[in-house]
């Protein structure tokens, strides 16, 4: 009963924040927190606090799978669920093959060559028979760079408000639509030129009338505020920063939004009106793929390129540089993260070792290891970012595998699943219902479905 109550208490702490901190407008059809409206959840921790997802599923049968829909070309983006609908971005290869363009990035390694025109477009789906409701093309262009093969051009996560979609593709542009497809504003920032050519795939991020994007490579980084009804800048703010990948995490701490945001240089944190950096904090690696979760007044953020770095920093009292100060609560450096973004739930912080099939959990109070690393068995290679509801957390490889493992300090696995395509996109969790997006295919999964 403890842990319960306990359990509950944490939930509705970090709910509580969230809620205060972003009051989607247009929530016509319900609250955010009972949908997905972004990369990560409602929450933008990786959980959803009102889901109820399956914990076991057969594709060869159909158990549990309520609808399995092909969805036109490729992206990795994240399902976004708002009411009775699925939104994703996907990029659409059309017209006659081009002779193979190699990379000419810089440094370029395991790219795939440029082939085809492109098509970028967004997709609405419905929940509930999981039809195909509009597809909208945003733009046709050439890519410059295919980028890495395990990534895709449809990368960046959708966020929405219930009344508008926002959908992000870095080079070729940010669109706001109406959620019937219709198109409201556009922008455009320009070629991004990152690592090795290897792409783009940091997501934009909501708070209330601001929308956040991130925009760090080999060139002139920034972070720039827009206004979310008719796209004009609020604000824009040089970053010291090389190439991330990073999602921009909104919060309200002592009453005040700010803007999180992990680096190479450093982990910052923006004041949400101005963009003046209210705290920075040194000690993370290059090349910067999982994203900075937060609760209870805590960050966290972590990193595993050329060095393994994970870092605890309290919120109250940050000001300035923190580097090295009693700010920083705790610090790690084995085991820590690569691509996929640790998940802060029911007070343990869990992350994978680089992309690897190794889970730790840790007090998140503390860093003390709760019970510490453990090998998920038949789990191998990870891009997708853990989520987690009813006690339960979801990990998904490019396999097609998803490993159930239950929450708290003896966590254990509860089930296995396979579907029969790779899984590189987050898996999005609304009520009983879990999305995850292969290769080709968009699943929903619930409980008595067949």
């Amino acid at each position: 009963m403890l842990k319960h109550n306990l359990r509950c208490l944490l939930c509705l702490v970090v709910l509580s924040g969230w809620l205060a901190s972003v009051a989607l407008g247009g929530d016509r059809t319900g609250t955010a927190v009972e949908n997905w409206p972004q990369w990560r959840g409602p929450l933008g921790i990786g959980i959803a606090p009102e889901g109820d997802p399956p914990l076991v599923w057969n594709e060869a049968d159909g158990t549990n799978i309520r609808w399995k829909t092909e969805i036109p070309g490729r992206g990795h983006s994240t399902p976004i669920v708002w009411g009775d609908r699925i939104f994703l971005t996907a990029a659409i290869p059309f017209g006659a093959p081009l002779p193979p363009r190699p990379s000419t990035a810089a440094g370029n390694h395991d790219n795939l060559p440029v082939t085809h025109r492109q098509k970028f477009v967004a997709l609405a789906v419905s929940r509930s028979s999981g039809k195909i409701l509009w597809q909208q093309t945003l733009r046709e262009a050439l890519p410059q760079e295919q980028g890495h093969y395990t990534a895709s051009l449809a990368s960046n996560s959708p966020v929405t408000d219930g009344e508008h979609l926002f959908a992000f593709f870095g080079s070729f542009g940010l669109y706001c639509l109406d959620i019937n497809g219709r198109l409201v504003w556009k922008a455009d920032f320009g070629p991004m030129k990152s690592l090795h050519g290897h792409g783009d795939g940091s997501s934009p991020a909501l708070y209330q009338g601001t929308l956040i994007v991130n925009w760090d490579h080999e060139g002139d980084s920034f972070l720039v505020a827009l206004d979310k009804r008719t796209g004009k800048e609020r604000w824009k703010v040089r970053r010291n920063e090389v190439t991330s990948w990073a999602t921009p995490l909104i919060i309200e701490h002592a009453g005040k939004p700010q803007v999180i945001v992990s680096g190479t240089s450093r982990i910052r944190g923006y004041d949400l009106a101005s963009g003046d950096v209210l705290w920075e904090c040194g000690g993370l690696s290059s090349n910067i793929v999982a994203s900075p979760v937060s609760g209870d007044g805590m960050v966290f953020a972590g990193s595993s390129y050329d060095m393994r770095a994970l870092l605890a920093i309290r919120l109250d009292g940050a000001a300035g540089d923190i580097t090295g100060t009693g700010q920083v609560a705790w610090s790690r450096s084995r085991g820590t993260p690569y691509v996929p973004s640790p998940l802060l739930y029911e007070g343990g912080l869990y992350f994978l070792t680089h992309y690897q099939g190794v889970l730790s959990r840790v007090d998140a109070r503390t860093g003390e290891d709760r019970p510490g690393p453990f090998r998920l068995e038949g789990i191998t290679n990870v891009y997708a970012s853990p989520v987690a509801a009813a006690g339960r957390i979801y990990i998904s490889d490019l396999l097609g595998n998803t490993v159930v493992v239950s929450s708290g300090d003896a966590p254990r696995i509860l089930a296995r699943n396979r579907l029969s395509e790779s899984i590189s996109a987050s898996a999005a969790i609304a009520g009983k219902q879990l999305f995850l997006r292969g290769e080709k295919h968009l699943y929903c999964l619930e409980e008595g479905k067949k």
